[in-house]
């Protein structure tokens, strides 16, 4: 019984075909799933989200404004989002986060984006889904100024080193593991996964991206993150039935869910 904690149910890598895509996912055991709605200025992902977790009891939501789109920001599409947030099938705000590889939008861009959702968050009482990349210090430093507030969360697909695990752990935040820690080379992030305590971690798929060995290069979809667990497992000498319980466990109380 496993959960995809982070998939984009609305890219268009799914469309016309998402029925097929639920129906192997729900094949392979997951029973929940998180879409993410990325806002942006049209705000045509609010719908969207909320349409999937309508039509689908297993099926949850989350929605923010992306790093990627933080330059089209502004406090009414900050309101927009905070509106949904009561509703029930709605059960964190992001993915929200500092992406200053790619720089789609500039640093300064960033920040004030992100500082205003972490604020709307909290006014919420939602817990947050990060994304960082390239990015960690200042990431963690405003992810430090928060917690204190009470400010809880995951970091998405994480893939930094060991200090920076540790730190977001002592924040009290989970770690998200996907795809990439099925990878050959990723033997750093594969002892991160060992060590991360069993209470602390999450899968994902990140769908369509991102997909896991032996179906890396390809679209990624949530049934591959029984992939994702049968690594995870390996890596920490448990059964896949372990890991699929704890993954689900933690999704539950992070999100507060029964």
């Amino acid at each position: 019984m496993l959960v995809d904690s982070h998939t984009h149910l609305d890219s268009p890598e799914f469309s016309g075909e998402l029925d097929h895509v639920l129906d192997q996912a729900e094949r392979a055991g997951v029973t929940r799933l998180l879409t993410i709605g990325c806002v942006s200025q049209n705000l045509e992902a609010i719908p969207r989200a909320l349409s999937l977790a309508q039509e689908h009891p297993h099926i949850f939501a989350a929605l923010g404004v992306h790093p990627h789109d933080a330059g089209g920001y502004t406090e009414e599409i900050g309101r927009e989002i905070l509106r949904t947030m009561d509703h029930p099938k709605v059960i964190g705000w992001g993915e929200i986060g500092l992406d200053y590889y790619y720089q789609n939008s500039d640093a300064e861009s960033q920040i004030t984006c992100l500082r205003s959702q972490l604020d709307l968050a909290l006014r919420a009482e939602k817990p947050v889904i990060i994304h960082s990349r390239a990015a960690a210090e200042p990431t963690c430093s405003m992810l430090e100024e928060y917690v204190r507030h009470g400010l809880r969360g995951v970091l998405h697909c994480f893939t930094y080193d060991q200090t920076i695990a540790d730190r977001c752990l002592d924040f009290g935040f989970y770690l998200s593991f996907g795809g990439i820690v099925t990878f050959p080379k990723a033997q750093e992030l594969q002892s991160i996964a060992r060590r991360t305590p069993c209470d602390r971690y999450l899968l994902e798929t990140d769908s369509p991206y991102l997909a896991p060995v032996p179906f890396r290069g390809k679209t990624n979809q949530p049934a591959y993150v029984v992939k994702v667990a049968e690594k995870l497992a390996q890596l920490r000498n448990v059964d896949v039935a372990t890991v699929a319980r704890e993954s689900s466990q933690n999704f539950e109380r992070l999100f507060g869910l029964r």
